[in-house]
């Protein structure tokens, strides 16, 4: 008798657990809609991919795995009750990128403008709670209209909780914003508190304020695009480290700078075979600098010829051009690289290129990625604006940053490290483990014809030549100072080397501080002249 009870109650069951099961596959399908096909057509007709179409451009196939897809928010304001959307205009989740795990939101523009509310901060935070424990990277997929207005002072709060996250996550875990829309007003400092900023032509917008209340406050008018947009940020404000051509672009540069770089800061950068032997030699690096020390040339041709397969990925191309910082591999091993480009302002260090520099050098410092410095600047560059712009206290940066790092520091000087900047450009001053120098270095206070008119300053005004004179003298001091050699008798220098040489000297450089352990004194933290 019991029998036929079971076989009902499980048929009962069975259809009981279908429809659920239906309802939910009903429920997730709709999920996928985001805001619906007219707000996808809309996105669309911008040029822009949705919210799920970047995340599956973006990481390995299949890998993705959603959090929270159900939240909604739960303020009724302003008829807010009408609008409730699951998932709350952003997506968040775990995903592998190149084989290795990554925490992820993408903001959702389709669902109320990708607003950020109480609900969707909360979902933002939840994922940077995940990856802090888990010690893996965040990347952002911001497209969002910003503060959701109808919610007030809770949508701030959303912010708050995020930027306090941001901080947390400093130096712990790598943190990648890739701006794919409007991003205004308080959302602007999630990304600039994060370690990298992508941004894409023709798509990005930053500002604190825009055109309409900067025109009101200041009676100019402007454009998103003048404003704020991406090539603004990628080369006056310094604000963005990568600009893209496209989405896809955007995510293939971010699957490449997550290759250089190890998950956490307990970990080491991967190391990659790259089929670029150790001892190899340039013979080209013997000749490649020019006879006359005045004039410029590429600092990258130097560089690319040492690296592993002549590849750089760089940092802030085209901000503060004058100085080169970016990622490269010697052995297959991830190595910071900083350089001065003579290209551009003969080198000189100024303050953009100082907080391009000693940005860069912290970064490095914090995820255990070696620092190699190419060394070619005449000093700090001069000029009243520079002055009253403070080129003192964001020099003092770039002396800083060096001081503090921690991780194996190698530099090469190659032509000219004059006055302070010497000092600046990883010195053995500053806690550099080795100096190399090649024949062509000019290691001195100043230029010799700088010099030459300090010093004989009497002379020169009472000569019959004064430029005969200038000239003779110049030569002089240039024969005594602007050399390397001095440096390396008092011990400054570690050795003088062919160009040639340079890619395995290094090396095995690199190789005999691979277990270099270096503490700083007990602090809570330094003072930063920031």
């Amino acid at each position: 008798m019991s029998i036929p009870i079971i076989r009902r109650g499980i048929t009962v069951g069975d259809r009981k657990i279908n429809s659920l099961i239906n309802d939910l596959r009903a429920t997730k399908k709709k999920l996928l809609e985001g805001g619906g096909e007219e707000k996808i057509k809309a996105q669309h007709a911008k040029g822009k991919l949705t919210a799920r179409e970047r995340i599956n451009l973006l990481v390995d196939e299949n890998s993705f795995t959603e959090i929270n897809p159900f939240v909604k928010h739960r303020v009724n304001w302003f008829n807010m009750d009408k609008k409730r959307y699951p998932g709350d205009g952003v997506i968040t989740g775990f995903a592998r990128i190149n084989g290795r795990p990554i925490y992820l939101y993408a903001q959702d523009f389709t669902v109320i403008g990708g607003s950020l509310g109480e609900m969707h901060g909360k979902k933002i935070a939840r994922i940077y709670d995940l990856a802090l424990k888990n010690g893996m990277p965040v990347i952002g997929l911001i497209d969002s209209g910003g503060a959701r207005i109808q919610e007030g002072v809770i949508s701030l709060s959303g912010y708050g909780e995020i930027f306090y996250r941001n901080v947390m996550a400093s130096g712990v875990i790598p943190q990648i914003s890739v701006i794919l829309g409007p991003c205004a007003g308080g959302a602007v400092y999630s990304p600039a508190l994060t370690d990298f900023i992508i941004v894409v032509d023709k798509i990005s917008y930053m500002f604190v304020t825009g055109p309409q209340v900067t025109k009101e406050a200041t009676g100019l008018e402007t454009t998103f695009d003048e404003l704020g947009g991406a090539r603004v940020h990628a080369e006056k404000s310094g604000v963005a480290h990568f600009l893209a051509e496209s989405e896809e672009e955007a995510f293939m540069l971010v699957r490449e700078l997550l290759s250089y770089l190890p998950s956490n800061n307990m970990e080491d950068p991967p190391i990659v075979d790259t089929n670029d032997p150790a001892d190899r030699m340039d013979e080209e690096l013997n000749s490649i600098l020019p006879d006359d020390s005045n004039k410029p040339y590429d600092v990258r041709d130097i560089i690319l010829r040492i690296v592993d397969n002549g590849e750089l990925l760089e940092v802030q191309s085209l901000f503060a051009p004058n100085a080169i910082v970016g990622f490269a591999r010697l052995n297959g091993r991830t190595v910071g690289i900083i350089a001065n480009q003579p290209n551009y302002l003969a080198g000189a260090l100024d303050i953009d290129a100082s907080d391009k520099i000693a940005r860069f050098i912290r970064f490095c410092d914090a995820f255990n990625i070696p620092l190699v410095t190419f060394v070619d600047t005449p000093g700090f560059l001069p000029g009243i604006d520079q002055e009253h712009g403070g080129i003192i206290r964001h020099g003092a940066k770039i002396l800083y940053a060096y001081s503090e790092a921690t991780v194996p520091k190698v530099t090469i000087i190659l032509r000219k490290a004059y006055g302070g900047a010497y000092i600046a450009m990883s010195s053995l001053h500053l806690g550099t483990d080795y100096v190399f120098a090649w024949p062509t270095a000019e290691i001195a206070v100043m230029g010799p014809r700088a010099a030459v008119r300090i010093l004989y300053k009497r002379e020169l005004a009472s000569a019959d030549d004064p430029e005969r004179f200038l000239k003779d003298q110049s030569k002089k001091y240039a024969d005594l100072f602007a050399n390397p050699y001095i440096a390396a008798e008092m011990g400054y220098v570690n050795d003088i080397i062919e160009p040639r040489e340079t890619r395995p000297k290094i090396i095995k450089v690199l190789e005999t501080l691979e277990n270099k352990r270096e503490s700083l004194p007990p602090k809570k933290h330094g003072n930063v002249p920031l």
